[in-house]
């Protein structure tokens, strides 16, 4: 009878939606993080003073500023919510695979601290900061949506030029360090975020995401990033990454002009647009060809640096495991032993691989069972396209480290998929128990 009086009266169980709103500071904060993590890399931070990349110095700075920010923001909003335990039921309520992924990354950080491996950071960085974003976005309005999105077009936009005159001019402003130690041989475009291949990564993503979603992007500006950021590729020098951002983004924009046509109705502008394209692709050409972005590009394909070889070498650490060993994992230091042996010195260039010969098969199946799920949430109040970028993403996931070390691409990809693909209205995703939202006061 008590409830039922509370409802009558206007009342409820949760505070009010005024409550879950983003205060000004959390919306600088969120806005300051996505600046943060696009545009900050380990070799800017190397010059900062702050060794990231590296394995000596404090502990402190092997984990990404972008994840010491989004626990900031996540306690922060917590206590400004009015109820710390309250706002984490409607953050569960609204993303309760994000939930989970931040409790699976917690759990195998734990498990990592209690073997005494290798990986802490990564477990933090890879799965921990992800999710507590999209849990932190969960009650973003459009207009700061909106203000993200436009700061993640400036930050790629600033990235792809920043790696196109690295490669006009030889010259890396930030490159890639390990300890400080910079790799002389390795001349690839690091521009903003680091390392090439997660740079690769990143952009072809981004790339795709163009071509399917930033629905809010004029045509001819949408048109411009997907030329600078296709040019960037090759500046990066991912294999995997061109190859993949070519056939996939390739076959939807073939797709997308056969249907234009089909329809019959074809923009005099945009007729105009392709035609003055067309006449302008030999200038292009020729002017790329005088400058060596051809034969740069060849020249990834032609040498892979032993890249297929330790893809296969991988396989072979498992003749050297029991049974017992790939299930719950082995001892660390006979896979790094045998990982040297090998010939596997610069990683195993996959992610669930990587996890099953270091944490087991297990906590691998759990981990990849949670990811998925993330994954699904992720598009879930999402416009369509979205399974564009997602195959892509997919695909580059299997073919490096990539989460299974420590990493902020899972984060970048994330921001991507929310911001690039948001429906009309609130950014959050619709609650799974509406009774459990935050409901309005009384008017």
């Amino acid at each position: 009878m008590r409830g039922a009086g509370a409802a009558d009266s206007g009342f409820q169980a949760y505070p009010a939606r005024s409550r879950a709103a983003v205060d000004w500071l959390s919306a600088f904060g969120l806005t300051a993080s996505v600046v943060v993590l696009f545009g900050v890399s380990g070799g800017l931070l190397w010059l900062l003073g702050y060794n990231y990349d590296g394995l000596t110095g404090s502990p402190v700075t092997k984990i990404h500023p972008f994840t010491y920010m989004a626990a900031a923001l996540f306690i922060w909003r917590a206590l400004t919510f009015g109820n710390p335990v309250g706002y984490c039921v409607h953050v569960a309520n609204r993303r309760p695979a994000a939930v989970l992924m931040a409790f699976a990354a917690t759990a195998l950080l734990i498990i990592i601290i209690m073997r005494k491996g290798p990986g802490m950071a990564g477990a933090i960085d890879a799965f921990l900061g992800p999710a507590l974003f999209a849990l932190l976005l969960a009650d973003a309005d459009e207009r700061l949506m909106a203000r993200i999105e436009t700061i993640l077009h400036i930050v790629m936009a600033a990235n792809a030029l920043m790696a196109l005159g690295e490669f006009a001019t030889k010259t890396l402003i930030f490159p890639y360090r390990f300890d400080g130690a910079v790799f002389p041989t390795d001349t690839r475009s690091t521009a903003l975020q680091g390392h090439p291949l997660a740079n690769a990564t990143v952009t072809a993503c981004y790339l795709l995401a163009l071509l399917s979603g930033a629905r809010r992007l004029p045509s001819g500006l949408r048109l411009m990033m997907i030329g600078l950021q296709s040019a960037a590729l090759v500046a990066f020098g991912g294999r995997s990454a061109m190859v993949v951002a070519t056939v996939l983004g390739g076959a939807y924009a073939a797709a997308a002009v056969l249907k234009t046509l089909r329809m019959g109705r074809v923009p005099l502008l945009g007729a105009a647009v392709g035609v003055l394209l067309l006449a302008l692709v030999p200038v292009v050409v020729g002017f790329l060809a005088s400058g060596g972005f051809f034969d740069a590009l060849l020249s990834r394909f032609a040498s892979d640096g032993g890249s297929a070889n330790a893809r296969v070498q991988m396989f072979e650490l498992f003749r050297y495991l029991s049974l017992e060993d790939i299930i719950v994992g082995p001892d660390l230091q006979l896979i790094e032993s045998l990982r040297r042996i090998n010939g596997l010195e610069w990683g195993i260039e996959n992610p669930i691989i990587r996890m099953t010969l270091y944490q087991g098969a297990f906590l691998t199946l759990v981990m990849t069972f949670v990811f998925g799920l993330f994954m699904y949430e992720l598009t879930r109040g999402c416009e369509p396209g979205t399974w564009l970028p997602m195959i892509g993403w997919l695909i580059l996931l299997n073919t490096a480290e990539t989460i299974a070390a420590k990493t902020t691409v899972l984060a970048k990809f994330s921001i991507i998929i929310l911001c690039m693909y948001r429906r009309r209205g609130p950014a959050a995703a619709r609650p799974l128990n509406r009774a459990a939202s935050p409901a309005p006061g009384p008017r």
